[in-house]
């Protein structure tokens, strides 16, 4: 590591846990982000600011002045471009450390696994069950490891799928059949730091897939109620007549 690194990342290398060798895996580390809305806003930013090395900026939308309420890496200045472009522009100021690639339109299946085999982790944070479960056969083809993430009105969740563990659980094993479509934001709503918690968190859990510190969400569904300020976290078990990771398995 540079001492611009050394100096940069100080904060995070005097954590036992992390140490100089779990910051060089994260600096080394590749990331697709997929969505770069409420969620993904706020975990490209603290990816890029923790040092990870190189993020792939997935989405198909341009910034609208209703996603500035919660999608904190654009700004007035970003409306009516593209999200990628204007996350990148972001980051760079931040970060210019950090290697950005930018992906301007919505992947096929076949695009997703090419993806997902040439990065270390996948980061969903999309808002449909569709892309949710094309993801999800993406990174069990590609035996990458999927941080989950959702947030909606007051409440929010989070997990981890690691496909390169025989013991572990898939997207599809929590969410069998697909919810109803119209639970998103522009129907139902979100408070504005909601999706800030859920996506801080995913990012902390990449962080520890790509350091090899700490304790992964890896088989457990973590729930949080803003409402009440409660976290639940509930046993998720791998589901052997899942029909995405019961397939791929035998």
């Amino acid at each position: 590591m540079t001492d611009e690194e050394l100096l940069r990342y100080s904060r995070q290398i005097m954590l036992p846990e992390v140490d100089i060798e779990g910051q060089e895996k994260i600096c080394a580390g590749r990331v697709g982000i997929i969505g770069l809305g409420g969620l993904g806003a706020p975990a490209a930013i603290y990816l890029a600011s923790s040092g990870v090395g190189s993020l792939v900026l997935v989405d198909d939308d341009e910034v609208e002045i209703s996603n500035l309420q919660r999608q904190i890496i654009h700004t007035e200045d970003s409306l009516n471009t593209s999200k990628v472009a204007s996350g990148k522009a972001t980051i760079k100021k931040l970060n210019s450390l950090t290697h950005i690639d930018i992906v301007d339109r919505r992947l096929k299946e076949e695009e997703m696994v090419d993806l997902a085999s040439r990065v270390d982790v996948i980061l969903d944070a999309t808002d449909n069950f569709e892309t949710r479960y094309a993801l999800n056969r993406a990174c069990l083809r590609a035996k990458t490891p999927l941080v989950s993430g959702a947030a909606i009105r007051m409440e929010g969740q989070i997990s981890v799928f690691d496909s390169r563990r025989s013991d572990s659980p898939c997207y599809q094993c929590l969410y069998r059949d697909g919810l109803d479509e119209a639970l998103n934001c522009a129907e139902n709503g979100v408070l504005a730091p909601m999706v800030g918690i859920i996506g801080t968190m995913q990012a902390m859990e990449v962080l520890k897939l790509l350091g090899e510190f700490g304790d992964p969400l890896i088989g457990k569904v973590i729930y949080f109620d803003a409402k009440s300020m409660q976290i639940r976290s509930f046993k998720l078990n791998k589901d052997e007549n899942c029909l995405a990771c019961g397939s791929i398995s035998t």
